[in-house]
Formats: C-alpha cells, structure tokens, sequence
C-alpha cells in the first residue's frame, strides 16, 4: 500500500515538473527569445552566449552552465534534488529546442503584452517546479540555496535580484536598454507568480474570538475538526474575565466560523487576520527550500 502511494505520488511530482517545463519552454520561445527579451539567470547567459556562438543551441549551453550548480546542490540538499532537477533541466532545455521545429511562433507587435504573460507563464513553471522539489537549475537552484542563509526573504524575491545583474550583461551585450527593462518588468511579474504558487498554498487565517461562551464555542470548533488554544484575559476597561480563542484555519471556513460564534455569542469580539505561513498538524511541513 505505502509502495503505491509512493509511485503515485512520485508519477504525479514527475507529471508536474512535464507540465511545468512545457510552459517554461513555450514562454521562453513564444514570449522571451522571439521579442529578444532576456529570461534572466542561465538561461540568459545562455542567450548571451548563444549570440556570439549561434552554433551552440540555448538548451544545450543551459545544461553545460548548470553543472556546477548541481554539485553544490547535492551537496546542501541531497540527491533528490540532484535527480528531479536534473529531470526538469533536461526535459525543459529539450523542449526549448525542439517545440519551435513543431510550432511557429511569431514576435509579438507589443513588447509590453510579451513581457506580461511571458512573465506570468515563466512565474508558474517555476512554481510548480518548486512546488514538488525540482528546479530548471541556474537562477531557482542558486535561491533555493541562498535562500538557507537568507531564511527572511522569499525565494521569488531572491531569484528576481540574480536575475537583475543578468539582465544588466544583457543590456550591455546587445547595447538594448528597452527591451532589458521590459525583462526587468518581466522577471518582477514572474517573482510575483512564482511566489504566488509556492506560499499561495500556505495561506491561512487566524481568529482571535473574545468572548463570555467561551466553552461552548470551543466544542463547536472541535466539532469541525479546527485545532483552537484558550487563553484566559481580563478587559481592559471592565476588568471582567474573559476568554479567548485562537483558531488558525483554511480560508474556505471562515464563513463557518462566522456562523458558529454569531449563533452561540453575538456579543463574541471577533479578530480575523491573514496568516501567510502556517506550519504544523493540518497545515504544511516546514521546508527550509522554500
């Protein structure tokens, strides 16, 4: 049974980081290379290194420049990194050559348009690549081993300042300034997205309920299957004693927590505030890589 859900679990990581790497590459050939935008980190050295020797194929020179990366990656966060991302450099670098023998695509008339969804699709592969563990290597493989030293800021935020200077070279080499600031507002939409994916999934809500029927709220809470914690406080004004609840809980349910503190205490003084990371039982692991 535990084999099963392992395969399964493993077929459906593998399907993802396909799925991710196709729109990695579509966004690439259709919104990046096509409109001469950099994609920032390997993949535009890449480009960079393309432009002088053409002969060498983009993809082929991405996993030439990854190499060293992956050691060091083997190294700080085992082989599981070491094989889904090798997986995911491959399959994407593939697909970044082969996908324009198949598909023509054409340069988009309005720079701003490419650089938007290019940087909303580049965002989303990237996400779900982490999501499951892998990266295309280059710029995501660098942050997500920075990002074990630099524990305070978010990976998509990490990826954004690498790709910065990358885009500095690329300015420079094809002495183009609009189109590198067109990839500067590329890889912040592709920040935003990528950061959208992967702490999307860890927000919460927190209910701070102060209230008289403290007991009865309680159960009704535990009745819906919610961890809550009781504290016991007093007013501050009336000095009178009260309790006060703290739930932490999917946004789906914060109309049932509405409903049940309305029905047992309407006078209930009810605080409702967005928690962005929630870890423990019924919530999500903690992982250092993101």
């Amino acid at each position: 049974m535990m084999k099963n859900m392992k395969l399964s679990g493993l077929i459906r990581d593998y399907g993802i980081i396909v799925i991710s790497a196709f729109i990695y590459a579509v966004s690439f050939n259709w919104f990046f290379d096509l409109n001469e935008i950099s994609m920032g980190g390997f993949t535009g050295i890449a480009q960079i290194i393309n432009h002088y020797l053409p002969q060498i194929p983009v993809g082929v020179m991405v996993v030439v420049l990854n190499i060293p990366l992956f050691i060091l990656g083997v190294r700080f966060q085992g082989f599981h990194v070491l094989w889904s991302s090798i997986f995911a450099m491959v399959i994407s670098s593939v697909f970044m050559d082969v996908i324009p023998l198949f598909i023509t695509f054409r340069p988009m008339e309005d720079h701003l348009v490419a650089c938007i969804f290019g940087g909303a699709m580049l965002g989303l592969s990237l996400g779900m690549m982490l999501w499951v563990g892998a990266t295309t290597g280059g710029t995501e493989l660098a942050a997500s081993l920075l990002k074990r030293k630099f524990v305070h800021i978010q990976i998509g935020r990490i990826c954004l300042i690498i790709d910065v200077v990358v885009i500095v070279l690329y300015a420079l080499v094809f002495q183009d300034l609009d189109n590198a600031l067109y990839a500067g507002i590329a890889l912040f939409i592709s920040s935003v997205a990528m950061d959208a994916v992967i702490y999307g999934r860890r927000s919460s809500k927190t209910a701070f309920i102060i209230c008289s029927e403290g007991e009865k709220i309680l159960k009704a809470l535990l009745e819906e299957d919610m961890g809550v914690t009781r504290i016991e406080a007093r007013g501050g004004y009336s000095n009178e004693k009260r309790e006060v609840l703290i739930c932490a809980f999917k946004p789906s349910r914060i109309a049932r927590i509405r409903s049940i503190v309305a029905e047992i205490d309407p006078k209930a003084f009810v605080i409702i505030c967005d928690a962005k990371d929630v870890f423990g039982e019924g919530f999500l692991r903690y992982d250092m890589n993101l």
